[in-house]
């Protein structure tokens, strides 16, 4: 059993390519986007999804018995339940109501049991009810695993090997990194990496209004994959030069120019990402055209019922 799920492992690991990056048209600078959407299962988030499986069960963590249990607002879920259904381990998904619809769907599709937390925590949001569930559901599930995207070392060793290794190779030069942060692990795995490479490269951490991970005061956020209701601890180990709040509306607004613009169809963070970009301009522009990556972390499929409806923007904030 124990050889049969480290083949199955090295297998998963093959499924994993290298995501392109895309030259957009933007006066004064080099604008580049790197295409997570391109990922297996259509994220950036596979990456942590296999890397902290393979290095689990390299440690003897968990085994053909196990149940992995983890909370997520949508693409980390689907990356671990694609993927544990390809290894044959069970896996527990916590969920909230902000999860787009269709990530939900395929969730119930794939696992034998979904937990849905409908209770607000005290900053408006919903990730301590979600954690808190995960920690009884892995006192109580034999066997269980929690995958920890929010504070396991694996999830910033994931992006700085991968992410941050590919971005280091595919340019010579690179003067501004703009990227989302939730749980922390690419901001502080793409910024170790790059900042080694690119010793002068800002980082620049993108957050939601709303959201508590660099402060300010929480309130009730309707965005998935960007912000979040605690500080993750990996977020405090990323090397970040500086810090842009985007309003939920600026949000979906920037996704619609990107796909009207420039024919890219994304997901939030990477909407959240553009328009602080388009903030930054000004401070970015010089007689040598800077060049400035952007990471979009996901494809725009499963906010179409959000971000790309009239009906639901019109009510954001």
């Amino acid at each position: 059993m124990a050889n049969e799920l480290a083949q199955r492992m090295v297998t998963l690991g093959a499924l994993l390519r290298e995501t392109p990056v895309l030259p957009l048209q933007c006066e004064g600078i080099h604008l580049y986007a790197k295409l997570e959407s391109h990922n297996p299962i259509g994220s950036v988030k596979d990456r942590p999804a296999y890397w902290l499986l393979k290095s689990a069960l390299e440690r003897g963590q968990l085994d053909a018995r196990s149940t992995i249990v983890e909370s997520s607002s949508g693409n980390f879920a689907n990356a671990l339940a694609a993927y544990c259904r390809l290894l044959g381990l069970s896996f527990i998904p916590v969920i909230d109501p902000n999860i787009a619809p269709g990530y939900e769907s395929v969730l119930r599709r794939l696992c034998e049991r979904v937990v849905k937390v409908e209770e607000r925590d005290d900053t408006g949001g919903f990730l301590k009810t979600r954690l808190a569930k995960v920690k009884e559901l892995v006192e109580s599930v034999p066997g269980a695993y929690w995958t920890n995207q929010y504070g396991n070392p694996d999830a910033m060793q994931a992006h700085y090997r991968l992410t941050g290794e590919e971005i280091a190779r595919a340019f010579t030069q690179l003067d501004y990194v703009f990227l989302g942060v939730s749980t922390g692990g690419t901001l502080s795995g793409v910024s170790h990496r790059l900042k080694e490479k690119f010793p002068s490269v800002r980082i620049i951490a993108v957050d939601a209004e709303g959201s508590v991970i660099f402060g300010g005061t929480p309130r009730k956020r309707h965005i998935p994959g960007i912000g979040a209701s605690i500080c993750p601890d990996l977020v405090k180990q990323a090397r970040i030069d500086d810090v842009v709040k985007i309003p939920e509306s600026e949000t979906a607004q920037a996704c619609q120019e990107l796909l009207r613009r420039h024919g890219l169809f994304v997901g939030g963070s990477s909407g959240s990402a553009y328009a602080a970009i388009k903030r930054y301009l000004p401070r970015m522009r010089s007689l040598t055209p800077p060049h400035v990556l952007f990471l979009c972390a996901d494809g725009g499929a499963a906010y179409l019922e959000t971000l790309y409806n009239p009906a639901w923007t019109s009510r954001l904030e």
